[in-house]
């Protein structure tokens, strides 16, 4: 019993008020958009709900980040959205479960730090995009059922209903914080629009969330090696998408509540869950910003709130259809608006002419590329290749050397600033063999040997030192450079002095 308690944060100081009262405003969220994703891709509602179902509800309990909502995602429906017309229901079912396998995989063998390698620019860009996303994601209500925008009292009716909403949320917590302001607002403008009969678009209107357990289904598919090639290119992007929007997200998660989650716990509970959620009809889905900042933002911070937003999702599903389906849009769409504004790194603004140029370069590109193309992995990739160049070319231009000539005649060239592809040109620049004594030392104390193009830099000088007639010494080495090092033995005499003591972090993750 103990474990269990533990399990579900139970034998943690938590508001189960919040928890449950947050829990139950995060489920009311969810519909609208699982459906929406869910017709995305071109499948049935209930794939969607399904989804958020299961991914909720599995991450909640297994995943490394208390509080984060997971369900069906847009980023996932685009990337399906071609399988499931070509192939149909069934290989999406099996693209998703693979998926998760190599979600899982990617927990197990602790590749989730490598989400570490993303840059803050990345972030930025990548939080702002989502931000501008979700807020353009609204507009689409402000718009009839032949795509034309509404105009006359239908508009201002909704405006104001969506106006109501935000105030609410915006000011509520301003007074009092014992009821969360995102479901006091869903609430009121809910009385406010069965009370006076208010003629506005419904949760109904969009699609029927009727339905019952999510049923079991093993994929109706061929297994044969020609299926896997067909599925699996999906599943890797879904995979890759999955893990990046999640970690992402949990970094976002981490920073707002001073926590910090596990990202391979994390992976593996995102597997579990895609898995499941194939195998019970669903999607399959990722963490969910704008869900999740809901949550934290009513105040939530453990497990429980996830799981009743799960439950509360499948109740709604199974017996509340005929009262959900009746909750006004206007106040959804309120609400996620305010998650927008909440989303958007304002800060990211005010620090743009403090930040480098190539950083603004970057996080503008990252946001551009999340907001046209809306391609969450695609801009985070982008975003880390242009800021790993930005760095390189930086370093090449920051080794130098220091050159002196001492009481035996012997040159020391003491190098500063690491020694690796782009700085090689630099690097060979900085001798003068011709002019040079007899005798010469390179002094590596303030330098580092760092990859091949380094070790084949070094073996041409040395050729050219010793084609000259002169004897090349290298001093301080570190262990890790002299092992590189190793297989240049024959040509390259290492003289290694009062080596420095070199530590490595280790991640514990």
């Amino acid at each position: 019993m103990k474990q269990i308690l533990r399990l579900f944060d139970f034998n943690s100081k938590i508001n189960y008020k919040t928890e449950i009262l947050s829990g139950i405003t995060v489920a009311l969220a969810l519909v609208p958009e699982a459906v929406a994703f869910a017709l995305i891709a071109g499948l049935s509602p209930l794939t969607g709900l399904y989804a958020a179902v299961v991914m909720g509800l599995v991450t909640s309990v297994l995943g490394g980040r208390p509080g984060m909502i997971s369900g069906a995602t847009g980023a996932i429906a685009i990337i399906i959205v071609a399988l499931a017309k070509t192939h149909g229901v069934e290989y999406i079912f099996a693209t998703v479960i693979l998926a998760g396998i190599i979600q899982a995989a990617a927990g197990i063998l602790r590749l989730g730090k490598l989400i570490r390698l993303v840059p803050q620019p990345v972030v930025y860009g990548f939080v702002n995009g989502l931000a501008v996303i979700i807020f353009m994601s609204q507009l689409g209500q402000f718009k009839s059922a032949d795509g034309s925008w509404l105009n006359g009292s239908p508009l201002y009716m909704l405006v104001g209903l969506v106006f109501l909403t935000m105030f609410i949320i915006w000011g509520m917590p301003k007074l009092t914080k014992v009821v969360p302001a995102s479901l006091t607002a869903i609430l009121v403008v809910f009385g406010l629009v069965a009370i006076l009969g208010i003629d506005t678009k419904t949760v109904g209107d969009i699609a029927s969330i009727e339905g019952g357990f999510p049923p079991f289904n093993i994929p109706q598919i061929p297994y044969t090696l020609e299926t896997l090639m067909i599925i699996l290119p999906y599943a890797a992007i879904v995979a890759g998408v999955g893990l990046i929007e999640s970690l992402l997200t949990m970094n976002i998660i981490d920073e707002i509540t001073e926590t910090r989650g596990s990202g391979n716990k994390e992976a593996v509970a995102q597997g579990t869950a895609n898995i499941l959620s194939g195998f019970f009809s669903g999607m399959g889905g990722c963490a969910m910003i704008g869900q999740s900042l809901i949550n934290i933002s009513n105040g939530a911070r453990a497990r429980l709130s996830g799981i009743v937003a799960s439950l509360m999702l499948l109740v709604f599903v199974m017996f509340g259809s005929g009262l959900i389906e009746q909750v006004p849009m206007a106040a959804l769409t309120g609400l996620m608006i305010m998650v927008a504004v909440g989303t958007f790194e304002w800060a990211s603004l005010r620090t743009v002419n403090k930040m480098p140029k190539s950083d603004i370069f970057v996080m503008v590109m990252v946001t551009l590329v999340t907001v046209f193309l809306h391609n969450l992995a695609l801009a985070v990739i982008i975003g880390v290749i242009i800021s790993a160049l930005v760095f390189a070319w930086d370093n090449a231009k920051r080794i130098r050397a220091r050159k002196s000539i001492d009481s035996e005649g012997i040159k020391h060239y003491e190098l500063y600033g690491p020694l690796f592809f782009g700085s090689v040109s630099t690097f060979n620049d900085k001798f003068d063999v011709q002019n040079d004594p007899d005798e010469v030392i390179i002094d590596f104390r303030e330098s580092r040997v760092a990859d091949m193009s380094a070790i084949e830099a070094l073996n041409k000088i040395t050729e050219r030192y010793q084609k000259a007639g002169k004897k090349l010494h290298l001093k301080h080495l570190s262990p890790d450079c002299r092992k590189l090092l190793r297989n240049a033995e024959n040509i390259i005499d290492v003289n290694v002095i009062e080596d420095p003591t070199y530590k490595v972090m280790v991640n514990k993750i």
